[in-house]
């Protein structure tokens, strides 16, 4: 007797490594028969892929549940599950104060999504997922593991091919999940697990896949890339990856994203900056400039040393892309921390920061740390901060006026005829974009274009193609 074919929709919030998992479990339930859909309207079941890092991202996370829970008025959806980092986070506390959700699933659910689902369907709902510390559930160091055995998104040996969820000309491949640092103020370690690295086989057949997809640049995604292969026993593992990455047939650029400024090592840096195809930009995880308050963080560095490190990348790529976030408002923050802060900004230069306040998470050493600083306080300084990074960053933008870029076409609007993309030193959604002018007839989506740069908008930039 065969089994009648059910319709499932992906809808999914937070990071890109989130996008990753969401279609790895695409690829999953294709392979079970599920018929994959765009619009959660038409879908027999709607699975909500959930981010759980901060606060705002949690709220964002449930009001796609409930909306996805108001289409079983008027669409086909029958029943909503949430997945993900809140779900993994929260488990039955979720399950309990959110009805609206039919079942509230961990990432050990994820290798038999299949039978979840159509258990749900009809009427039997797995037990909701009971949260554990998943740094416990794995060795930090596991040098000798059998993938199979790991609950971990993108570790399982059937998980290739991913089904993609859209048609845009860069991917995020993720080449590690977890993270073994233990900042004061995240919490992602407890949910996501101790680090674990990809073989680097599974990652260059993912990326061969990927090219067969249509994809021309691959953006390498985890919580901690500097630390990928330390738990291989090869800390130089990602500098022999890029050049078998880079080679890939159809493959033109690959970006490296979350570098840890403690973990970059010169030998990292080196191999970005000499691997053809490896693009010139740096994310930069470095939260604050203040050497005391980065030791509250429980971090390391300080703004000397943290300036020191962009010199030697710009000396070597004086037009690299570098961007970062930085968190203000930590307990225990001064004035002066604030001062020290505001001083690296100007001296960094950098072409793109997320300023973000403090808040509290859920089982951190920051929650229990005294000296809070009043939410007040944190808005005035995030604002304060917002506006400065605001200006550096366009002015670091007018710099790059009357330099030739190559834009990757993302999006032609047939209507407007506005053609627009990223340069090499732009990473993907959040770093801003290249508006062209110029000679556009026939520049289709995926295509490279050289223009030089003419203008700017905020940190976009406008760029005239080149004939």
């Amino acid at each position: 007797m065969s089994v009648p074919t059910r319709s499932v929709a992906l809808v999914t919030l937070g990071c890109t490594r989130n996008d990753v998992d969401s279609e790895e479990l695409a690829g999953r339930l294709s392979a079970e028969g599920w018929t994959l859909v765009d619009d959660a309207a038409e879908a027999d079941v709607a699975v909500v892929n959930t981010c759980g890092f901060i606060e705002q991202a949690k709220k964002d996370s449930i009001d796609a549940i409930l909306e996805a829970n108001d289409l079983r008025e008027h669409g086909r959806t029958q029943k909503v599950v949430a997945v993900g980092c809140l779900a993994e986070r929260y488990g039955k506390e979720l399950a309990d104060e959110l009805p609206e959700a039919d079942a509230v699933l961990g990432f050990d659910s994820y290798a038999d999504m299949s039978s979840h689902l159509r258990a749900v369907l009809d009427g039997h709902a797995p037990e909701a997922h009971t949260p554990g510390d998943r740094r416990r559930l794995l060795p930090i160091s596991p040098v000798e593991r059998d993938a199979s055995e790991l609950s971990v998104p993108g570790h399982g040996a059937g998980d290739l091919p991913r089904a993609r969820l859209d048609d845009k000309p860069w991917a995020p491949l993720k080449i590690a999940s977890g993270c073994d640092r233990r900042c004061a103020f995240c919490a992602i370690p407890a949910f996501r697990g101790a680090f674990v690295s990809r073989r680097p086989s599974d990652v260059v057949a993912e990326g061969r896949w990927l090219a067969t997809q249509g994809v021309r640049e691959l953006f390498l995604v985890s919580e901690n890339s500097t630390s990928y292969g330390k738990d291989l026993g090869d800390l130089d593992l990602l500098e022999q990856v890029l050049p078998e990455l880079t080679t890939i047939e159809g493959i033109e650029r690959v970006r490296v994203s979350y570098l840890q400024p403690a973990e970059i090592r010169p030998g990292l840096l080196r191999a970005m900056a000499s691997t053809e195809g490896v693009v010139p930009w740096y994310d930069i995880s470095f939260q604050h400039a203040s050497g005391p308050l980065l030791r509250r963080m429980r971090r390391f560095g300080d703004t000397d040393s943290f300036l020191g490190l962009i010199e030697g990348i710009r000396e070597r790529q004086p037009e690299a892309g570098i961007r970062s976030n930085v968190i203000v408002g930590f307990p225990g923050e001064t004035e002066e921390d604030v001062a020290e802060l505001e001083r690296f900004l100007v001296g960094a230069r950098l072409d793109v920061v997320g300023v973000f306040g403090y808040s509290d998470e859920d089982g951190t050493e920051g929650e229990l740390l005294t000296d809070k600083i009043d939410p007040d306080v944190i808005a005035t300084r995030v604002d304060r901060l917002t506006r400065l990074v605001e200006e550096l960053t366009a002015q670091r933008a007018e710099e790059r006026i009357g330099q030739v870029v190559e834009v990757l076409v993302e999006d032609v609007d047939e209507e407007s005829g506005e053609v627009s993309g990223r340069a090499a030193h732009q990473g993907p959604d959040v770093d801003g974009v290249t508006l062209l002018t110029g000679a556009l007839e026939g520049v289709e989506i995926g295509a490279f274009v050289a223009a030089e740069v003419v203008g700017t908008e905020g940190i976009d930039l406008v760029a005239e193609v080149l004939a």
